[in-house]
C-alpha cells in the first residue's frame, strides 16, 4: 500500500487536541497513521501577528490516490472549522500532503495538487518533524536529503512542544 507523509499544522483553539482530532479522522478516512512526529513549536511564516503553530508530520498508508487523499484532508480540515480567509492566516487546522507514493517517491504536478508540496524544503517546521519519522530520506525532486534541506533551513522559532506524544493517542489503527 502506498504511503503518505501529511503535514499537520494548528494555531487557534486548543492546538493539541486540534492535532490529534486530525489524526484521528485520517484513520477514519482510509489513511491509517503508522507513526507521527514529535511536536514542534513555530512562530507563524507569512502573516506573522497570529498566535504561534503546533506542527507535526504523520506517515499513513492508503490504498487512496493522492488527488483523493489530497479531498480527505481538505474535508477533514473543513469538518474541523477550517475556512480558508486569507493566505498564510491563522487556522483551527492546516494538512497538507507532503510525499506521496511508493517509497513516497512520486512526482504530482496537476492544477490544485502538487507533491511532494512545492514548499517543502523551506520549511523547519515540517522538514525537523519529516526527518523524525524519516531521517534518511531524500526529496524526490531535488535529490538532496531531508536532513541537508532542514539544516539549511535552520530551527530557529522551533522547538519541540514539550510533554505531547501523539503516537500514544493514535497507536497503529
Amino acid at each position: 500500500m502506498p504511503t503518505a507523509y501529511v503535514g499537520l499544522g494548528s494555531n487557534l483553539g486548543n492546538r493539541e487536541d486540534l492535532l490529534l482530532k486530525g489524526l484521528l479522522g485520517l484513520c477514519g478516512q482510509g489513511m491509517p497513521v503508522q507513526a507521527v512526529s514529535s511536536v514542534y513549536e513555530s512562530v507563524p511564516v507569512g502573516k506573522t501577528d497570529q498566535p504561534d503553530f503546533l506542527n507535526a508530520v504523520a506517515r499513513v498508508e492508503t490504498a487512496l490516490g493522492a488527488r483523493e487523499a489530497l479531498g480527505v484532508l481538505l474535508g477533514l480540515e473543513h469538518s474541523l472549522g477550517r475556512v480558508r480567509v486569507e493566505k498564510w492566516g491563522p487556522r483551527v487546522l492546516d494538512l497538507d500532503l507532503l510525499l506521496f507514493g511508493d517509497e513516497s517517491q512520486e512526482i504530482i504536478s496537476e492544477p490544485g495538487l502538487q507533491v511532494p508540496h512545492p514548499l517543502l524544503q523551506e520549511r523547519g517546521f515540517v522538514l525537523l518533524p519529516l526527518c523524525d519519522l524519516n531521517p534518511h530520506g531524500v526529496h524526490p525532486l531535488l535529490g538532496v536529503s531531508f536532513q541537508s534541506l532542514a539544516d539549511a533551513c535552520g530551527s530557529a522559532g522551533l522547538r519541540v512542544f514539550p510533554d505531547v506524544d501523539l503516537n500514544v493517542d493514535v497507536g497503529h489503527r
